[in-house]
């Protein structure tokens, strides 16, 4: 949808410039897989720190690109830092040379290069190819994904039956030669042997019980050491079968093989015997349940061989064992967010340890976390964010297992080629940069790795302290935020090299990951962009990206209220976007009237105001889950996403013209037209009061009103549309106005007409809040950003 500039002078003309750079900015995101908060860099310390907004990157390493050649060969790498060879080395052809960008070593190039002329290139110096993806051998060759289903069976009876239903379907969606295990827990955890077909056989561990992964090893009888100890013992062994696995065959089957047995398994499957006393809750051990789990995948399979993820199916709260977050006596309730506030949740810490300890074992291995969460109350996510998030796993939280977002979420990661999700396994990012950058951190679905290198900063953001990072699973959405460091000064003296290289900069990001279908491979991304001199204003402004700024100071906010205590998320905004606003803004001091933003900056501010109300900020209303939920996933999704989830866009359809762009404003509500709200996480048709009169009156159904009949169908068909293909699946809200699921499309609209403004009534809708409205926000903007400071 258009988005508009609102509260600034010639604000129509100044949106069709604003997308036009724009436009700019998401076609290089199109050939690189990369957005930049700003385009061009001041080049010293002190004019970056000047700009206020971070200096940040969003990359999306396995995005679908325009053009990024596979290429059957290995990459030619930097002798002194590593830095792949690409577009912007100068090369030396009669010498055989080539300079890398990054620290200018003179590289001689390999044997098979020799035949390269400046008419004979290889694709990686093709100045068009900004990304290029490399094949690497595998030792081994492919091997099939793996999948172990941890299931909770302390659900009502009727639950259960649904949750077995969708589990045996997805086994149908599954390769043949994927392995697939089963675990199942309630008050104990029970680890099912599917190769043995005589009866049914499971061992059993105690759910109250902490579970040493080694013991876990040697009661199964798969007794090798750690998964740890296997990774420095031989950490290229990637061989299936044999005496080196031996719980392939037992736990761990072929689904070709195991197929009958775990259907029977399934279907048999009761719900856990131990009966809870009305007044408690269930014996739930999911974290015992998952420690097992985790040691049966690291007992089984070797690391960097199989992409693994450990499925959890979850109907409630832990309330016995490792990772509980609430006692079984139901007079006492499940942390909300004042008791996180206060420090009244007893659980919560120890619990957020126990995963985060788990996410390391995890990431260990290189083996993913999965959670479907589907219970009315809240079940722990918030504790288990760290294990899910560090290890690239997906969340889909519903009421219940008959709720369609579950079924369909689960139908989506195992769908393939153009309907999936197209999930890759074992990658690691590097980044490089030219000198007078440093890398701060990272904050996304990935865990640092202990890589030093002269690159890293000594500010921390987020996953600081290296230029490497892990993601043990990635789609094609999968993004990661990079921020950086300016540390340039402009003292000592300058030759003419110096001076030619302080025009530009480069980075690259190397992506190593294994596709669906077991390939290795490597993603290279070069790109460059300029220096300017701090005090050039126009210049950084034409650089700036509000779009891709907008999610990146969404991800650093959720990052920091996450990590510090007693964090004002709304202040903190509002600093920042006054600050930003004194200093790119045109004014007269003391003269709020004549403040105007330059066309790249013009839409921010709406941004801002859409953040300061949004999920990720207002706790309000949400549980510690929820709230870790959405926030979980908008530190994984890319920018087009994640600006949906902070600013929904809203299309309205009418019989007076083709569908249009609304604006999100209570004023885009009319009685004879139909909104379509798009929020991500729901996707909501509204239909005017008229509208809905003459739906209830069966109009739609009489053919001499055939065009009602398809405004009605238009808008549902559109948002299947939306909903198709996104993970986690949005629920849809289907409503009328005046009704009381109306709710999901007037919390994301601009009140700008409430019940104590004094343009109410005239037939308009009415919002009852006092939250202030866009105008009234970009006010009072004005007004502090003019003041002398």
């Amino acid at each position: 949808g258009e988005r508009t500039s609102l509260g600034t002078p010639g604000g129509a003309g100044h949106t069709k410039h604003a997308a036009a750079t724009m436009a700019d900015f998401s076609e290089l995101e199109a050939r690189e897989g990369v957005r930049l908060s700003w385009n061009v860099w001041p080049n010293t310390k002190l004019e970056a720190t000047k700009c206020v907004l971070p200096f940040a990157a969003l990359v999306t390493p396995c995005k679908k690109l325009q053009d990024c050649p596979v290429v059957p060969y290995q990459p030619v790498p930097c002798r002194s830092c590593g830095a792949v060879l690409n577009p912007f080395a100068r090369v030396d052809f009669p010498g055989k040379l080539w300079v890398c960008p990054f620290c200018y070593t003179r590289n001689q190039f390999p044997p098979h290069y020799n035949a390269i002329s400046e008419s004979n290139l290889p694709a990686e110096l093709f100045p068009n190819y900004s990304a290029i993806d490399y094949t690497i051998p595998k030792p081994g060759g492919p091997q099939p994904p793996a999948y172990i289903f941890v299931v909770d069976t302390c659900v009502s009876e009727d639950e259960l039956d649904t949750c077995k239903g969708a589990l045996l379907q997805a086994l149908g969606l599954l390769p043949e030669n994927a392995l697939v295990g089963l675990v199942t827990y309630g008050t104990h955890v029970q680890v099912h042997e599917i190769g043995f077909t005589e009866c049914a056989k499971s061992w059993v561990f105690q759910g109250s019980k902490e579970c040493d992964p080694r013991k876990v090893a040697h009661q199964l009888g798969l007794n090798r050491g750690g998964p740890g100890q296997q990774q420095r013992d031989h950490p290229g062994a990637g061989h299936q079968g044999g005496s080196a696995q031996p719980g392939l065959g037992r736990f761990l089957l072929p689904l070709s093989e195991g197929e009958f047995v775990l259907s029977d398994l399934l279907e048999n499957l009761h719900v856990d015997s131990f009966q809870a006393p009305i007044d408690k809750r269930a014996a739930r051990c999911t974290g015992t349940a998952l420690q097992v789990a985790t040691a049966l995948a690291g007992a089984c399979l070797t690391p960097g061989g199989s992409a693994t993820r450990i499925m959890l199916f979850v109907g409630g709260p832990a309330t016995v064992g490792s990772g509980s977050v609430v006692q079984r006596e139901k007079t006492e309730a499940i942390r909300s967010h004042k008791d996180l506030v206060k420090d009244q949740a007893p659980f919560f810490q120890k619990a957020t340890q126990f995963y985060e300890s788990l996410a390391h074992q995890l990431v260990l291995q290189g083996h993913t976390l999965d959670v479907f969460a589907c219970a009315l109350d809240q079940v722990g996510l918030a504790e288990m964010k760290p294990a899910i998030e560090r290890t690239g796993g997906m969340v889909a939280l519903a009421e219940s297992y008959h709720h369609q977002t579950f079924k369909d979420s689960l139908r989506q990661i195992f769908l393939k080629d153009e309907d999936g999700l197209n999930i890759c396994s074992h990658g690691t990012v590097e980044v490089f940069c030219s000198k007078d950058i440093k890398v701060s951190g990272c904050v996304g679905p990935c865990a640092p790795l202990d890589k030093k290198s002269p690159l890293v900063s000594e500010n921390t953001v987020g996953m600081g302290g290296t230029t490497v990072w892990r993601l043990c699973s990635l789609s094609q959405s999968t993004t990661l935020c990079v921020f950086f460091d300016i540390v340039g000064n402009k003292e000592g003296p300058q030759d003419a090299a110096a001076m030619m290289a302080s025009q530009q900069f480069f980075m690259q990001f190397q992506v190593k990951y294994t596709t669906l279908q077991g390939e290795a491979r490597m993603r290279v991304i070069t790109l460059t962009r300029h220096w300017t001199d701090g005090g050039n204003v126009q210049d950084l402004l034409a650089g700036f990206d509000q779009e891709a700024s907008a999610v990146i100071m969404a991800r650093l906010l959720s990052s920091k209220m996450e990590a510090e205590e007693e964090f004002n998320a709304t202040r903190w905004l509002d600093r920042a976007l006054i600050r930003m606003c004194s200093r790119f803004g045109d004014y007269r001091t003391e003269d709020p009237t004549s403040f105007q933003l330059s066309p790249q900056m013009s839409i921010y501010p709406q941004f801002m105001f859409n953040l300061r109300r949004s999920q990720f900020v207002q706790v309000f209303n949400n549980s510690p889950d929820e709230t870790a939920y959405f926030r979980m996933v908008l530190c994984c999704e890319d920018a087009f996403n994640s600006l949906v989830m902070i600013q929904p866009t809203l299309t309205s359809y009418s019989f007076n013209g083709p569908p249009e762009p609304a604006l999100l404003d209570v004023a885009s509500i009319a009685a004879d037209s139909i909104l379509l709200l798009d929020a991500f996480f729901q996707v909501v048709v509204f239909h005017g009061s008229t509208i809905a009169q003459w739906r209830k009156a069966k109009y739609q159904d009489r053919p001499e009103h055939a065009a009602f009949s398809q405004l009605l169908k238009t808008p549902m068909e559109d948002a299947a549309e939306i909903i198709k293909g996104r993970f986690p699946v949005p629920r849809l809200v289907d409503c009328d106005q005046h009704g009381s699921q109306a709710r999901f499309l007037l919390a994301k609209l601009n009140p700008s007409s409430t019940y104590n403004s004094s343009g109410a009534g005239g037939g308009a809708e009415v919002i009852m809040t006092d939250d202030v409205s866009l105008q009234v926000f970009m006010d009072h903007l004005r007004k502090l950003a003019v003041a002398p400071s």
